[in-house]
Formats: C-alpha cells, structure tokens, sequence
C-alpha cells in the first residue's frame, strides 16, 4: 500500500467492528462515507488487498502506443541526434504533428540510455540586477569562436546583439574571427533595421574601446583618449558604451550563447549547412522563430529606438586624417585618390582632410564635413581593416611636411618660446671684434 492507504486497514477495522460509525471513518479519511462503504464492502470480500487503489498494476490509458514511441525513439537516435528534450518536444510538434510532453521525451531518452543534453546544476548564488525598462534602452553585444559547424566547414566566431529589456536578439552575423568589419557590420544592421539604441554594453575588446597604454601629445593636452574607430563612430550618433569588467556581468547574452551552441548548432545540422554564407543566409528564418519562444514584454510600453540618420553609411567606417599633396591626391595604404578642382578652380594642395574608408569598401574624402572626392569599392570581398592605430596620425609620405619629433607636454610647451634671430651670436663662432661690433663687452675674470 501506499503511504495515503496505510490508514484505512485500521479505521475499516474498526467500523466492521462497531467501534467507529462510517461518518467518523470517512472524515478521518477525507472521503465520503459512501466511499468509506465501498471499502468496507471490498474489506469483507478480499481482506485487505480490497483497499488499495483498483487501477493499481494496471496500464494507464493515456499511455503512448507503442508505434509511437518506437517512431519517438528512431528520430531521435538518427535525425534529432544531440537534440536537447526541449527543442526535440518543440520539432516533433512543429514537423510531425507529435504532441508529446517533454517529461515524456526524457523518459524515452532515459530508455535508450542516451544521456542528458546538458548537466542540471544546483542554483547559484547571485545578486539581481534589474532589466532596463525599455527597448533600445541597453543593447549587450559579444562574439562567441565556436565550432558552429561540427567539422563540416570552418570554425567561425558568431557576433551577435540582445536587447536588455525584453532578451530579444536584434542581430547574429557569422564571421572567421571577432574583428572589427564583423562588429561594424552587425551594427550597421541593428541602426538600419532596429534603430539607434541607447547605450551599448560589451566587454574590453580593442575593437570597441581603448585599452592601449600609448598616448598622444594632442591626448595627453586633451587629458583623455582618442577612441577606436567604432567608438568614433557611437560618438557622432550620440551612443554610450559601458565596459563590462567580467563574463558574469553581461550575463544575458553569455547566456545566449549557452542556448545558441545548442539549439543553432542543431538546427545548421539538421540543414546540412557546410558554409559561412549559407548560415548567415539562415540566421534571419532562426531568428524569426527563436525570438518569439524566448523574448518578453518590456515593462515600460514605450520604445526608446532612435530613427538613423539619412547618411548612416557614411558614418559606419574607419577614419584617417591626411594632408593633400601638392598634386591633389591623398594615399590611403595602396589606394590612391584624385581630388578634382573645387569651385572656382581651387586646390586642396596642402589642406588636412579627413579619410572615411566605408563598409562596403568605398573611399570618402572631406573637407570641413563636405564630401570633396570618392573611390569605387575593390570588391565584394573588401573587408574593413583598421590601417593604423586609434589615437595615432600618420602623414602622407609624398608630403614635404615634418612629422614632430615630441614625447611629453613639455616639450610641446618648449616649442613655443621664440628662438634667437640669425644675426644672433649664438648662431657663430666666437669672435672678439664681431661680438665688439654688436656691443657685447667681455669681462675678464682673473
């Protein structure tokens, strides 16, 4: 018997006897006394094997025929091999119109002995950190290297962006590493499609933030940093970037990647996707029906996503600053770029200019925000590649001008003082009727 059954042998005792009444032994029972006389009745004819439940030994009704189980078992030792039992319970709905709980997946697994998709750990222990309230409030982005293929193709490196507030994915973008036209690429396409966020939160990587010791004599005046080339870019749309100092911090989008390694990497396999292009070709049907299993509802209603500005791939870009040459041409690495004449036949020989190489390869020239030249893309293999360092400038080789020699502020600050004319004695040797001439007079000292 059960541990709710142990009780009744006596109290049915006890009634048959005469010493309770049947109202008494049902209340002790929490039954009716109808029910308590049924107990009675199967006590008198089979004993005490008479109160245990009818149904119990027998097979349930609501079991799964056996087809159905053997047809359960079979995809997921072939097709849905390595399928966790939730995302197994969601393709046997969607794809085989098998409505099947998802304890019942796991008892089919646990029959097989395949183990567990993922380990269960006990809860850890951590301090809350409230979502932000709206949409476009806070966007965590990072880059994940994974085998996202199984061996089938390259190993690739999955950038991607989640929105803080409702843990939606705004954006996935494959590439070979986490370099900086992966990270430009997936934020050109969440200001384009989504709108301008915020603020930004990611980790210390150089591509998004300094974190170089080398300064500048116009940094160490300014007292701060130059930013990279994408900080350049959040600047000017007016986006804040918070660094986060460990993993656990931008805990959200860790965690994506936990559920991504397993329910992406499943779903490129069950394709048989072997290429970059092809998965990134797939990323937009994923995301379409990831979002809606796992994204919530802001609790603020209102969305905070800016509108982009008309010129946003002029913005999205590394930049340079240049000196014209005398023959109006600036050199950015092996590209050369003609600046033809400006209104009234002006040239720009010998003005500083401002170099935009853009994302999709073009080159951008301007003056005082005015675009004055442009270069036609290499290629749709062109990738994005800083061509210096952040904070550094580097003259044109072909330009006559001298590139300062200077260290510290203080040699900055030297260079100021107004040096000695040419007639000055300093500048010759030393001669008693020339220094008598100037009117210099030499004391003697013995």
């Amino acid at each position: 018997m059960s541990r709710k059954e142990l009780p009744r042998a006596g109290l049915v005792t006890a009634a048959v006897a005469g010493r309770i009444s049947n109202r008494e032994g049902a209340a002790a029972l929490h039954m009716t006394p109808r029910q308590f006389q049924r107990l009675k009745q199967r006590f008198r004819e089979t004993g005490a094997v008479g109160l245990r439940h009818q149904t119990r030994g027998r097979p349930s009704q609501r079991r799964l025929p056996a087809s159905v189980a053997a047809q359960v078992q079979a995809l997921l030792r072939d097709r849905y091999a390595g399928f966790n039992d939730t995302h197994f319970t969601e393709k046997l709905r969607e794809e085989h119109g098998l409505v099947i709980s998802r304890e019942s997946v796991r008892r089919l697994r646990r029959a097989l002995g395949l183990p567990a998709r993922h380990r269960r750990r006990p809860a850890q222990h951590r301090s809350r950190r409230l979502r932000e309230a709206a949409a476009g409030q806070l966007l965590q982005l990072d880059g994940s290297p994974f085998d996202w293929l199984e061996a089938r193709g390259p190993r690739m490196t999955l950038l991607g962006a989640i929105d803080d507030a409702t843990s939606e994915v705004v954006a996935l973008h494959f590439r070979p590493t986490e370099d900086l036209h992966g990270y430009a690429t997936l934020l050109h396409h969440v200001f384009a499609t989504v709108g301008l966020p915020v603020a930004l939160y990611g980790d210390g990587v150089s591509i998004l933030v300094r974190n170089d010791r080398h300064w500048t004599l116009d940094e160490e005046l300014a007292g701060t940093q130059r930013p990279t080339h994408l900080g350049q870019v959040l600047q000017e749309l007016g986006i804040g970037y918070v660094q986060a100092r460990s993993p656990q911090a931008k805990g959200r989008i860790e965690r994506l990647w936990g559920t991504l390694q397993d329910r992406l990497v499943s779903e490129l396999r069950l394709r048989r996707i072997t290429t970059r292009a092809a998965a990134n070709a797939f990323l937009p049907e994923f995301l379409a029906d990831f979002n809606p299993r796992f994204a919530r509802t802001a609790r603020a209603p209102q969305a905070v996503w800016r509108r982009p500005p008309r010129d946003l791939a002029l913005i999205v870009g590394c930049r340079y600053r240049r000196v014209v040459a005398r023959d109006n041409t600036v050199q950015l690495g092996p590209r050369l770029i003609q600046i033809s004449r400006g209104p009234r036949g002006r040239s720009y020989a010998r003005c500083r200019v401002e170099i935009r190489e853009l994302l999709d390869g073009r080159v951008v020239v301007l003056l005082d925000a005015i675009v004055i030249a442009t270069a036609p893309s290499p290629g749709p293999d062109f990738t994005l590649i800083p061509r210096s360092r952040p904070g550094t400038e580097r003259r044109d080789p072909r330009s006559s001008t001298p590139r300062p020699r200077v260290t510290t502020a203080l040699a900055h600050l030297a260079a100021a003082v107004p040096r000695p004319t040419r007639r000055h004695p300093w500048h010759y040797g030393y001669d008693l009727r020339r220094a008598l001439k100037a009117g210099y007079v030499l004391h003697d000292q013995g």
